[in-house]
């Protein structure tokens, strides 16, 4: 093994080595959902998300929490943060080769046609960041660290 094959290698393994502290090395690639605990006797009820949706405007960014929705004011359109599909984005305080993504599932809707679909959302490289419906456009724009709350806006399409 000549000089040029041994750096190579010790390149690759410090690469390797340093992988193993990568989030999607360790295993985190996915977030469970844990269930929610149901608080004993005398112990306070903790605030479900709302199932009211709140209001919106066109081009407004926006905040739901899991299970929550938003109404967009001048139209028939409701759109629900259902689910954090998968995660695999680097934790703070450790280093990563790549940023990773979060991708989450929202369902939109227009009640008064009785219309509905459901989509994925990514905030990485790995799918879209967007998705049309009912002549309308809805972005993710964020992902918050704990991937229960996501930031989002409507547009015309």
């Amino acid at each position: 093994m000549d000089g040029k094959q041994l750096v190579i290698g010790v390149i690759v393994l410090a690469g390797v080595a340093l992988g193993a502290g990568s989030s999607l090395a360790a295993g985190q690639h996915s977030r469970p959902v844990a269930p929610a605990a149901q608080p004993g006797p005398g112990q306070p009820r903790t605030e479900q998300p709302s199932t009211e949706p709140v209001g919106v405007k066109l081009d407004q960014q926006f905040t739901l929490r899991t299970g929550q929705a938003a109404a967009l004011d001048d139209k028939d359109l409701v759109v629900r943060f259902t689910d954090l599909v998968d995660d695999s984005r680097c934790r703070p305080g450790m280093q990563c080769f790549w940023a990773g993504e979060a991708v989450v599932a929202v369902s939109i809707a227009e009640p008064g046609r009785g219309e509905r679909t459901t989509a994925e959302l990514h905030t990485g490289q790995g799918g879209a960041s967007r998705t049309e419906f009912a002549a309308c456009r809805i972005d993710l724009i964020a992902v918050n660290q704990a991937g229960d709350a996501v930031t989002l806006r409507i547009s015309k399409a």
